[in-house]
């Protein structure tokens, strides 16, 4: 129990120093109805023990920084109230200062809690399987290729493919799917996510260094250490306004006494009071607090920012442009038509095609045997396999040879008109064809589509309630792109782009728009991603540079947070407003009432710090969004 207690002392020690300031406080003013000396010995262990973490930073910005903070401006208010007799203002003072300057430390960590989280679920040893023979071994001596186990209950150490088991994987802490996800032999997992019930081989496909998870954690460093333009400058605005309100302190202490026939206990009292009024501890108070909690609140939906920054630009987006493949699209074609000619069979002829294209890993390859694999179908083994680049490939199945490839590849003599009619057909539709030839005959048609992912339709049409238009820029031919583009309802359609077509067209939508967001997978994205106001990467698929380009990340590839996020920038950019706003007024009327109504210090201290307070809870409510 009292491990318990000092350990909680430790991790709230600016909350304990606070609290007993106060006790101190209380105490001392109930000992100065019988003992001044001693209650003004209590009120100074008041002001050391519960103003030192204020002072010590104060004093720190002052001699590393030679400037001034509201820190340094409160302590010197303090004690200036206690060098004229007015021991008890300064404590409460110090006492509620400290107060809320612990509570907006709480509340900062309270809202990056959600992200930082990650940090502690990074596994550090492994079980390497290597000739039959269990190690463990830290996750940096693991190589790809090497073969790990991970039990049921385990965190998953590595990136890998997995070679044998079958288990739910819980991909939270990567994807922020909150149902795990069932994973068999030849599913991709990835490190830091738990595995559930079953026994895993898998085989690592990355360093720790250079694992998904690896990469989460740097964006979380770099998420947590970069401010928005709008807290750098009201950092620098506190830096000019603090030398301002003490010049005027000192203005006010001593100009009334000289000229006005004030005392000068009453000039100083004046004078610490404004400096208390005038200090903007709830203008500083009002942008970090709801941007981390926004940051926060995207963590766990599955968003990852690289800065406070990058979610404010996000709010002032007026054009999201999108990659096709791998984006709009899931990035895996699929079969859609299969026209037969000359008598050939479906099954003959889609047998000899995955036959033959189980031997490549091109992505309409994969979709054709796995349309086999759908029907039940037993694959050959062909023989003299031949790639040709850019068009096809060809084999004996049996005793037949077989072409399958683009249409280009074939002799317009060999293509019949009835052949010709089905392929202008399906190409007009947007599909992908590829012509199957036996021998010299022309065997069939295989039509294949990239199939839109199914909340891109609901988000192209939130973006437009939003008043913000959808662009889409892909390297695809003109019809293909028009198909997907009317079908999920986008406004601009920029086709058969090469990058740098993409990185001079987000330019040229920036220029006429504003705001810029490209969202992107692929390493031809890149470029568009940094150049773009808001680059968004597809976490789950997309690659290495993609993710080190962009500025926002969607872990679990969900579209629909694209809308959510906007509204909560926008949303975010509000509450800064009306922080600064109301922290501003208060501030003007304490200033005004203390010159016209005598405020007391003990008021003023409430009024300022209160005011404190109320805009980190108003920020915090973005947690809950």
């Amino acid at each position: 129990m009292m491990m318990n207690i000092k350990e909680w002392v430790v991790r709230n020690g600016e909350l304990a120093a606070s609290v007993t300031g106060g006790i101190l406080t209380a105490i001392a003013w109930a000992t100065s109805h019988i003992h001044e000396d001693a209650a003004i010995v209590l009120y100074i262990l008041a002001f050391i023990i519960g103003g030192f973490s204020q002072a010590r930073q104060g004093v720190k910005t002052l001699i590393l920084e030679r400037d001034l903070d509201v820190n340094l401006l409160m302590i010197l208010a303090a004690i200036g109230a206690g060098c004229i007799g007015y021991w008890a203002e300064g404590a409460i003072l110090i006492f509620i200062f400290s107060l809320s300057g612990a509570l907006e430390t709480y509340t900062m960590a309270r809202s990056s809690k959600d992200i930082s989280a990650l940090m502690d679920m990074k596994p550090e040893m492994a079980v390497r399987y290597r000739d039959d023979i269990e190690e463990k071994v830290h996750i940096s001596e693991l190589e790809v290729g090497d073969v790990i186990i991970v039990r049921n209950g385990e965190r998953i150490p590595a990136d890998g493919t997995i070679q044998e088991g079958r288990s739910s994987i819980d991909q939270a802490s990567i994807t922020g799917e909150s149902i795990p996800v069932d994973k068999e032999a030849g599913d991709e997992v990835f490190a830091g996510t738990l595995n559930g019930e079953g026994a895993l081989y898998i085989e690592v496909s990355a360093s720790s260094e250079s694992s998904l998870f690896a990469k989460i954690i740097a964006l979380v460093q770099e998420a947590q250490s970069e401010m928005p333009k709008s807290q750098l400058f009201m950092e620098r605005f506190e830096r000019i306004y603090a030398r301002v309100v003490l010049g005027i302190t000192v203005v006010l202490m001593l100009a009334p006494p000289l000229l006005m026939d004030w005392t000068w206990n009453h000039a100083i009292y004046k004078a610490m009071v404004f400096l208390v009024v005038a200090s903007p501890c709830a203008l500083v108070a009002s942008i970090m607090p709801a941007m981390l909690s926004a940051i926060s609140n995207r963590a766990r939906k599955g968003v990852l920012f690289k800065g406070g920054a990058h979610l404010e630009n996000l709010a002032r987006v007026q054009v999201v442009t999108f990659d096709k493949t791998g984006t709009l699209t899931r990035g895996r074609p699929v079969v859609t038509d299969m026209l037969m000619f000359h008598g050939i069979s479906e099954s003959e002829c889609l047998t000899a095609a995955a036959s033959i294209e189980s031997l490549t890993t091109h992505p309409l390859a994969r979709a054709i045997v796995a349309k086999a694999g759908e029907q039940g179908l037993t694959l050959e083994r062909p023989t003299d396999f031949q790639a040709v680049t850019g068009w096809g490939v060809q084999a004996y199945v049996q005793s037949d040879f077989w072409s399958i490839g683009k249409p280009g590849w074939f002799e317009e003599a060999e293509i019949c008109e009835q052949v010709r009619k089905e392929l202008h057909r399906l190409e007009m539709e947007g599909k992908t064809v590829i012509v199957i030839q036996r021998n010299d005959t022309i065997a069939g048609l295989i039509a294949l589509q990239d199939q839109i992912r199914p909340e891109a339709q609901t988000l192209i049409s939130r973006l437009h309630t939003l008043g913000v238009r959808a662009a889409m820029l892909t390297g695809d031919q003109e019809k293909t792109a028009h198909k997907i583009a009317k079908e999920a309802g986008i406004d601009l359609v920029y086709a058969e782009l090469l990058p740098e077509d993409k990185l001079r067209i987000i330019k040229e939508l920036q220029a006429q728009y504003g705001h810029v967001a490209m969202v992107g997978d692929g390493v031809n994205d890149a470029p568009a991603l940094a150049v773009a106001n808001v680059g968004i990467a597809m976490g789950a698929a997309g690659s290495d540079a993609a993710l080190e380009t962009a500025d926002m990340v969607l872990m679990n590839d969900d579209l629909a947070n694209i809308e959510s996020s906007i509204r909560l920038g926008r949303k975010m950019n509000r509450v800064v407003k009306q922080n600064m706003i109301f922290a501003g007024a208060v501030i003007l009327t304490l200033i005004f009432s203390n010159f016209v109504s005598n405020i007391p210090l003990p008021l003023g201290v409430v009024g300022h710090e209160g005011s404190t307070i109320l805009v980190i809870l108003n920020g915090l409510r973005l947690l809950r969004q």
